[in-house]
């Protein structure tokens, strides 16, 4: 229970924005003690490790998983393009917050953005939000962003490009601060509460990119545009770790 607390506490202030505290060995699972022994004790076993994993990485299979997801991701996105140009309501709204053959899906941000600018509980993006919470709680949170977010198809091609690019010495991979993330969450739901919009939501490439295939493209796309340009060449998944 101490050793769950420790962790607990661990991961709280490092969402905050605060550097990794090494922990002690009294907080250390017995297990995971005598794994890190065992790990600095046996260099070529961990090498021999290292090369199985590459392998892995290198495996057709996993190339083939990827074009599955990307399948999947692209294939929900133009269901929503087909339910608004045939009318035909299995999937209406766009990616942030959306209605599947009746039932309401709506992202926690999303969804908080809006109230706060309305100042006002709105039941349905509170169905929606829960609906949401309750399949990530099974599937996992980055579900969303792997299977399902039209942009973080669009980051993970520029991330091919970076990657090709650093090889070159073209591109470099800028970290920004650790708490940038949530200070840039605080600023937004201060500046949704008080200025009445959702200001998150207009510059969101998540948003935009989803209403720009559904309803057509919009200059909104140059800051998306601009986005990948940044990730490219400055700073890798930069909207995706830090925004």
């Amino acid at each position: 229970m101490k050793q769950y607390f420790g962790h607990l506490k661990r991961s709280i202030s490092e969402l905050l924005g605060n550097d990794p505290v090494k922990p002690s060995k009294d907080e250390i699972a017995p297990d995971a003690l005598k794994l890190h022994i065992v790990q600095r004790s046996d260099k070529e076993r961990i090498k021999a490790i290292h090369a199985e994993m590459a392998e892995k990485h290198a495996n057709p299979k996993m190339e083939k998983f990827r074009l599955k997801r990307w399948a999947v991701l692209i294939f929900v996105n133009l269901l929503f393009v087909v339910s608004y140009v045939l009318d035909i309501q299995i999937l209406e709204g766009a990616l942030p917050a959306s209605r599947f053959v009746g039932f309401h899906m709506a992202d926690l941000n999303s969804s908080m953005q809006v109230m706060l600018a309305f100042k006002h509980v709105v039941l349905n993006l509170v169905i929606g939000t829960v609906t949401l919470l309750i399949i990530w709680w099974f599937l996992g949170g980055r579900t969303f962003c792997s299977w399902l977010c039209p942009y973080h198809l669009l980051s993970e091609w520029a991330e091919i490009l970076h990657l090709k690019l650093a090889k070159k010495k073209l591109a470099r991979d800028n970290p920004f601060d650790r708490r940038a993330r949530t200070w840039f969450w605080v600023i937004f739901v201060v500046l949704a509460f008080v200025s009445g919009y959702t200001v998150y939501e207009t510059i969101s490439p998540t948003g935009i990119v989803s209403r720009a295939l559904i309803y057509g493209p919009g200059l909104a796309l140059l800051w998306v545009a601009l986005l990948l340009l940044v990730e490219i060449f400055y700073s890798r998944r930069a909207w995706c770790r830090y925004g």
